[in-house]
């Protein structure tokens, strides 16, 4: 960590050091007026693994400076590695350990001030932070939207205005399925619903345009009973039914179904980890060159689930996503921001059990609205420690 002190006539003076002398990538610590002008402590990382094992620089600089901007705990921690850096070779001291440990704590203190500042010097845009953050957005996006906002705006207008942003940033698709149709495999983990949203669109195309334009295809031989249930789905929307175990008897179904409009396929659940999952996937892609493969995610999922599920699934072009089990859900930022990430589109909004009352578009208003629903209704609160983690080191660029 390489801290400096910069005086200067005016902050400008201060910031043009700053870049030339510690880079843009320099966090601001401090400001205060002193007489000749503007005093600016600020800091940039080095990375540990530049020291050679038996010659660590020396800390003593670094305490020296941090001395003078944080608490005396840290400062007086790193007077004493400085001087047990001049006996760097004594058996049993592990430097480099030390300096990893010091490093964390230094980080950790710094974010807290950088935190701190930004509450201090942009109160507006801390607050959204702290909004965003209740939503369960991931720091990067919800960083993103902060930066995007005008200045002097009032708390009200900027929360306002940043669930705008958010509302533009959420990826949706359109209702095409129903209206020109397509060969459609929905894909996802075990337990997400791809039966149920099946069954929800292939009601709803029955209902808007009749059961001559529809038909519905299984290829899960995995999950007992899967395949008798596009069956029993078939004969109750009077659409054609049809199970195929192999991809060669997928493409025999899809080539007998030509003159069908839309074709809904039924996969069998795989598991993000799967080593298999690419080459399954991919077999059911290239059954037909016009099938479109559709992710199936559960919004009840935690968001590091969610975003491990986008990146295997992704290994075959998505060209969509259906999001189901919103009644279950917590929480939709964390959804929301993976989607944003991946930037794959939401088509279609499934929760509840109801055929097909419980499925609608996917309209990005709606879905930043349920969003805060959710957070309300939850009682969802954030602590200064999570925001100092998450915010501390982009404060310098938000404020």
């Amino acid at each position: 960590m390489n801290m400096r002190r910069y005086v200067a006539k005016d902050m400008r003076e201060c910031l043009r050091q700053i870049r030339e002398h510690q880079g843009p990538d320099a966090v601001i610590l401090s400001t205060r007026k002193v007489d000749d002008g503007v005093e600016v402590v600020a800091a940039i990382d080095f990375e540990l693994a530049s020291v050679e094992p038996g010659g660590a620089p020396s800390a003593a600089p670094m305490a020296a400076d941090y001395a003078t901007t944080a608490d005396p705990e840290a400062a007086d921690t790193l007077a004493a590695l400085a001087a047990r850096s001049e006996v760097a070779d004594e058996p049993g001291v592990n430097l480099q350990s030390e300096l990893r440990s010091l490093r964390r704590l230094l980080e950790g203190q710094l974010a807290t001030l950088a935190w701190n500042d930004l509450t201090r010097r942009a109160p507006v845009q801390a607050e959204v932070l702290r909004g965003l953050t209740r939503l369960g957005l991931a720091s990067d996006v919800a960083a993103s939207i902060a930066a995007e906002l005008p200045a002097h705006l009032d708390f009200s207008q900027a929360e306002q205005r940043a669930r705008a942003i958010l509302t533009h940033k959420v990826p949706v698709g359109d209702d095409r399925w129903l209206t020109r149709g397509g060969r459609i495999a929905f894909v996802g983990p075990t337990g997400v619903g791809k039966s149920t949203a099946i069954a929800k669109l292939a009601a709803r195309r029955v209902l808007e345009h009749g059961p001559a334009g529809v038909a519905l295809v299984s290829t899960d031989g995995v999950r007992f009973g899967a395949q008798e249930q596009i069956q029993n789905l078939g004969r109750l929307l009077g659409v054609p039914a049809f199970a195929a175990d192999h991809p060669r008897e997928l493409e025999r179904v899809l080539a007998g179904l030509e003159g069908t409009p839309l074709v809904l396929i039924d996969t069998a659940g795989t598991g993000q980890r799967d080593p298999r999952l690419s080459a399954k996937i991919g077999a059911i892609a290239g059954a037909h060159p016009q099938i479109e493969v559709a992710l199936v995610l559960s919004a009840s999922a935690q968001a590091g689930a969610a975003e491990e599920v986008i990146a295997r699934f992704s290994a075959v072009r998505l060209a969509a996503c259906v999001v189901t089990k919103v009644d279950e859900a917590t929480s939709l930022g964390g959804t929301l921001s993976a989607l944003i990430r991946a930037r794959l589109p939401i088509a279609w909004v499934s929760e509840g059990q109801r055929i097909p009352e419980d499925l609608t578009p996917a309209r990005a208003h709606q879905l930043v609205v349920r969003a805060v629903t959710l957070a309300e209704r939850s009682g969802a609160s954030v602590d200064e420690d999570l925001l100092q983690r998450r915010y501390g080191a982009l404060a310098h660029a938000l404020a």
